[in-house]
């Protein structure tokens, strides 16, 4: 997706209220910067990840609610977890603190009217990331999906071209920030200081 294609269809019907809320801050800082000639910058993240994510079992996002629901199933001994959807649906991620250091950089290089896309500009299926997970909290368990649930849009992909072209590139690799997703999660979370 590159920028200029915001608004040029419709948003994903199980996404809708939080893809228009999106836009709606992106359109606000938009007309901000308008009307009082303010430098008003604004990011379009992919999806991101990282420390004091939420992981209720009902509002996480997906890696959050990975990482949650496969802890379980280890620590259960359970012969497999079962996740909604096909599997197949792709999305890019993001670490949360890769985030945090692109904001700072375009605060410092950049001061255009248009958003900027802030993602690794690659994607990965559900059931790819599912894996990666079970690796990285140990489960021996099987990964099962329901296709019976939604998927959501069969692929987010950012085109992060602008970005890069600007000098800014992630530095934490996915593997590595589910990693430390995972050790704050277990420091954090199960321990009940979040």
């Amino acid at each position: 997706m590159r920028e200029e294609y915001l608004m040029d269809g419709k948003v994903e019907p199980t996404n809708e209220g939080y893809a228009i809320a999106k836009i709606t801050g992106l359109k606000l800082c938009e007309m901000y910067r308008r009307q009082y000639n303010a430098d008003f910058i604004s990011v379009m993240p992919c999806n991101i990840f990282g420390y004091n994510d939420n992981y209720d079992p009902i509002a996480s996002h997906v890696v959050p609610s990975l990482i949650r629901k496969i802890h379980i199933a280890k620590n259960q001994n359970a012969p497999y977890v079962e996740l909604w959807g096909s599997g197949n649906a792709r999305r890019e991620f993001l670490f949360s603190e890769d985030l945090a250091n692109v904001c700072v950089f375009v605060m410092n290089t950049y001061s255009e009217t248009g958003f900027l896309n802030i993602g690794m500009g690659k994607d990965i299926t559900i059931q790819n990331m599912a894996e990666l997970i079970r690796e990285i909290v140990g489960f021996k368990g099987d990964i099962r999906f329901d296709p019976s649930k939604p998927d959501g849009m069969p692929q987010k992909l950012m085109d992060v071209s602008r970005i890069t072209a600007l000098g800014w590139r992630y530095t934490t690799d996915l593997a590595e920030g589910l990693q430390k997703t995972y050790a704050y999660y277990l420091t954090n979370q199960c321990s009940g200081r979040v």
